[in-house]
């Protein structure tokens, strides 16, 4: 039986909004101090898209960095994943979008929302469609979302953590060793309502009442969201290292969510990566959702951090619940 491709990450990209927002603007409308944000959360400011920019926009604009990084025209893609819990519309598909603005007509596209873990998810997914057709596939996988439209500035719980932005991945053969080692994806359905988004879906349409009462706004927990990942997320990253054979000692670089660095901070001696280089942006970027993982892989790249054969561990957890972790065997150049 042939040996199936290897598949891996030819190219990143990524794209923040140009309008920079201060922790002092957030907290006027919050009713917290900038100090109380920056001490809570370890955020210093983070971008909000224009009012002329959807999800979409974000989207493409990093794609299109991704595809110029990987020497990839997009006319060769075959598949566009978009992992974002805040589309441009409910239907169709922001991949669709996407794929018109990039001009990708040969490629399927579809959207999955895993909320801040989707970009794992959606990174997995891709990855096994590339590697059925064989070693002429190539893939692009994007997280984007634009938060500051589905935030209520008055609550401090959630507006002071939130930002948007887009990163993207392109997949496609690698050389052998290289590329994805391996998942482990996880959903805990009976968490559902602790980070959700109430009203305008099936189960409350849009109404004057919905309206009113604020249900259109992203809500959580998050006390209790972070509570949960700090217990779960290194029982999750245990289960993919055991299920490969991987000491933690060889991992070289952790890309985790960028959720709220002084949470991550709580996370990471339970871990146990000891060589590993942490890579955090939130302090700049603050929580892009499903996009974070995508733009801290991104940032780092373009810094020169990853070095041939080097092993990056991906992680993101959200809304769902779910919990999403990847190992990524880096290739450099082609």
């Amino acid at each position: 039986m042939e040996a199936q491709t290897a598949i891996g990450i030819l190219g990143t990209g990524s794209y923040l909004p140009a309008e920079t927002v201060s922790n002092q603007v957030v907290a006027e409308r919050a009713g917290v101090t900038a100090e109380w944000i920056q001490t809570k959360t370890d955020i210093r400011s983070r971008r909000y898209a224009a009012e002329h920019e959807a999800t979409s926009d974000l989207a493409a604009a990093a794609a299109r960095a991704a595809l110029a990084a990987a020497g990839i025209a997009a006319g060769q893609l075959k598949w566009i994943v978009v992992a974002t819990s805040t589309p441009d519309h409910p239907q169709p598909a922001t991949a669709c979008l996407v794929q018109a603005q990039i001009g990708a007509h040969a490629a399927a596209a579809f959207d999955i929302n895993s909320v801040c873990s989707g970009f794992v998810f959606a990174l997995v997914t891709a990855a096994r469609l590339v590697a059925a057709d064989g070693a002429d596939s190539y893939g692009l996988v994007i997280g984007a979302d634009v938060y500051s439209r589905i935030i209520d500035p008055t609550d401090r719980r959630t507006a002071i953590l939130f930002g948007d932005g887009a990163g993207a991945v392109v997949l496609g053969p690698v050389r052998p060793g290289h590329g994805l080692v391996g998942a482990h994806l996880r959903s805990d359905g009976e968490l559902h309502d602790m980070v959700h988004v109430p009203a305008g879906g099936s189960r409350e349409p849009a109404s004057e009442k919905t309206v009113a009462d604020r249900r259109h706004y992203f809500q959580m927990k998050g006390r209790a969201v972070s509570d949960y990942v700090l217990s779960e997320l290194p029982k999750v990253v245990r289960t993919l290292l055991d299920a490969h054979d991987v000491a933690p000692a060889e991992v070289d670089h952790f890309i985790p969510h960028q959720a709220n660095g002084v949470m991550l901070r709580k996370v990471l001696p339970g871990l146990g990566l000891p060589r590993a280089q942490v890579h955090l942006m939130v302090a700049e970027h603050g929580n892009t959702g499903a996009a974070s993982v995508a733009v801290a892989l991104d940032v780092a790249n373009r810094q020169g951090a990853f070095r041939d054969g080097e092993l990056l561990l991906l992680a993101g957890f959200g809304g769902g619940i779910s919990f999403g972790a990847a190992l990524v065997r880096w290739q450099a150049g082609r």
